[in-house]
């Protein structure tokens, strides 16, 4: 791995669930999975369905090391773990990182769930990698050689986590899953954001449907782009992502999203599939 380096993949864009299919080629139908290579480091935020496709490009590389950030355990988020093929492997490493549960399930006791009869065939157990795993509490911060990891809590049902990486005076949140508040913007959210080189953010509505009486959003934990445009001015950052599409946003919806979103921020881009950002560390 190139130690020089600060870049970003996404496996998976969508949110609440897969939605393959003709309509959703160009954005991608998987759910939440993003992968950064920060210096000597490999960081994997969510395991959504897109991990499982990570997992089979990592099959090339091996033995693997990496750090496996969730922001919760909801299923979006969870359901392509047990079929991230490298974890089965002997030899590869990873160290995996969540926040105990509002019932304080640790997310290695709600990862082992999942894989239990008579929801999967095999149990956490086979899987042959070293898996270590770390209960993390939002607010603190992580120290990963020269990385540091920000983290807060967001606004979402069953609670989650953001994150911030910095690097070598680089610096990319991850914000996902959360709901802008009604009257202010979120605190949490700005710090995590601010002067960010890149927000990748919860987007999953537009303002008509959110607001919409006959079938509102309000309370469902997932925030807007227009939301997410405010987010982006008042922090100052250079690179806005629009984040966790909603399974109902075909291609068309996105490109029109795109669209509005950069009439309103110049430098928003929406998440796809194999999209990859360089973040070029700056020189003294």
């Amino acid at each position: 791995m190139i130690d020089n380096r600060f870049h970003i993949k996404f496996w998976g864009v969508r949110g609440s669930i897969p939605c393959p299919g003709v309509e959703t080629v160009r954005y991608g139908g998987n759910t939440s999975c993003v992968e950064m290579q920060v210096g000597s480091e490999r960081l994997i935020f969510d395991g959504g369905t897109g991990i499982r496709i990570l997992g089979q490009s990592l099959l090339s590389q091996m033995p693997v090391k990496a750090h496996l950030f969730f922001t919760h355990s909801h299923w979006d988020h969870i359901q392509g773990f047990p079929f991230f093929v490298p974890a089965f492997v002997k030899g590869n490493e990873f160290r995996i990182y969540g926040a105990p549960a509002p019932n304080c399930a640790t997310m290695k006791q709600r990862l082992h769930a999942q894989m239990l009869h008579p929801n999967f065939p095999v149990p956490l157990q086979i899987m042959q990698a070293d898996l270590k795993f770390y209960d993390l509490e939002a607010g603190e911060t992580l120290q990963l050689g020269d990385i540091s990891l920000d983290t807060a809590s967001l606004n979402h049902p069953g609670e989650a986590i953001g994150y911030r990486i910095n690097w070598r005076g680089l610096s990319a949140a991850y914000i996902t899953d959360t709901e802008h508040f009604p009257d202010r913007l979120d605190e949490n959210v700005l710090r995590l954001s601010l002067n960010a080189d890149v927000l990748i953010i919860d987007a999953t509505y537009t303002n008509e449907e959110y607001y919409d009486p006959r079938s509102t959003k309000i309370g469902w934990g997932h925030s807007t782009w227009e939301e997410a445009v405010k987010i982006a001015k008042a922090a100052g950052v250079k690179q806005l992502v629009l984040f966790h599409h909603d399974p109902a946003h075909d291609d068309v919806v996105l490109d029109q999203i795109g669209e509005q979103a950069s009439l309103a921020f110049p430098h928003t881009i929406l998440a796809r599939e194999g999209l990859s950002i360089e973040l070029i560390p700056r020189s003294d």
